[in-house]
């Protein structure tokens, strides 16, 4: 009798410690609405040395702070960028990458509906003036976009472009950092003359160098996430592949892109939602794998494995999975629009950033899940 009431008090242990909210004390404040009122959409990168910087848009303004003090810490956000009708909510929002040489933000308009790149070599103090990264003027104007960093420092942005009737999967490149942007490429032009018209597309560089992007279709009748891959900085792209054993047939936008990244083992994690489940594969030929109820995933590549970050319902609570471990540990009870990102092929810390509150008095917040 001994014996099982020990079992059962273990295993009640292990479901309070999965499921109880991190403690205050390990929770961040990147921006407070006493400092920048309505801050919205943050995305992070992580420097191999640990320096985090947040990107985040409010009103019509894109800022960005850095870490201090081993990221226990924000410096008050530098104003990178103004745009007229800037592109917020829905995971619209700025992208960002950095590395040891520089830091890149891009951010859409929806007033000129065009693409536009800051670039910052002096961590963040200061940013170059805007350049446009779309060559065809306003095919960018449902400001759904994403971006992604090279081991060679080479930049990639990928978006839903609106040049042709439908919307497509475009990007562009950049080899000097974000200084300047390739000749667009069209990435996917789904059959049915259009892909997803409202979920972001997604994008991540291999160790190898090799490109992969990851968007929602629409192809007869339903919305399932597809994965192209490319060898050359994203001029030519392989035959686009689904992802998952089941189709979501929807007419309708779920809003929700998902997130792909690549890990140490070799693979390309992809994160994503079908209904109100959330998946995972390890590869586009894999199976997929149930991680929960919820939405809005998201995930970081380490040589560890996948972190994996998502809401179990809207605005919260946020959940998290570490690499070799199906049970989800709980972050806050309420969060928005969720992100986890580790360095570049780099050893370094896991940050979970998101937004919190009301649009009037929202905040954005961070923890660090490993050091």
């Amino acid at each position: 009798m001994k014996f099982y009431l020990l079992a059962w008090w273990s295993a009640c242990a292990t479901m309070l410690t999965a499921h109880a909210p991190l403690s205050a004390a390990s929770i961040v404040n990147v921006v407070e609405s006493s400092v920048v009122q309505n801050s919205r959409q943050p995305q992070a990168a992580v420097r191999a040395n640990g320096t985090i910087f947040v990107a985040f848009g409010a009103d019509d303004t894109i800022y960005c702070c850095r870490s201090v003090e081993d990221g226990t810490a924000f410096q008050p956000p530098v104003r990178v960028g103004h745009l007229p009708a800037l592109a917020l909510g829905r995971r619209r929002g700025p992208r960002i990458v950095a590395n040891d040489e520089a830091i890149v933000v891009t951010a859409i308009s929806h007033d000129n509906g065009n693409l536009f790149a800051w670039r910052s070599t002096d961590d963040g103090e200061s940013w170059s003036d805007p350049v446009q990264v779309n060559d065809s003027v306003k095919d960018c104007r449902e400001g759904l976009h994403a971006m992604a960093l090279a081991p060679n420092g080479n930049v990639f942005c990928t978006w839903l472009d609106l040049r042709s009737r439908g919307t497509e999967i475009f990007g562009s490149h950049s080899a000097d950092g974000g200084a300047s942007w390739s000749k667009n490429h069209r990435v996917y032009r789904s059959p049915s003359g259009t892909v997803c018209e409202c979920c972001h597309p997604s994008a991540t560089y291999h160790a190898d160098g090799s490109l992969h992007v990851m968007w929602r279709n629409s192809l007869n009748g339903s919305r399932d996430m597809f994965l192209a891959s490319s060898a050359n900085d994203g001029q030519t792209f392989s035959q686009a592949k689904k992802l998952g054993q089941q189709t979501w047939k929807l007419n309708a936008c779920p809003m929700d892109g998902g997130y792909l990244a690549s890990t140490g083992s070799g693979k390309i994690t992809t994160v994503w939602r079908r209904d109100n489940t959330v998946y995972r594969t390890d590869s586009a030929d894999g199976a997929e794998t149930v991680l929960g109820r919820g939405l809005q995933p998201w995930v970081a590549g380490t040589d560890d494995g996948a972190f994996i970050a998502w809401l179990s319902r809207l605005n919260g609570p946020l959940m998290y999975v570490v690499p070799g471990s199906a049970t989800p540990r709980k972050v806050v009870d309420a969060a928005a629009d969720p992100v986890i990102v580790s360095p570049v092929n780099a050893k370094g810390p896991v940050v979970i950033v998101w937004e919190t509150g009301t649009r009037e008095d929202s905040s954005i917040k961070a923890t660090i899940i490993r050091q």
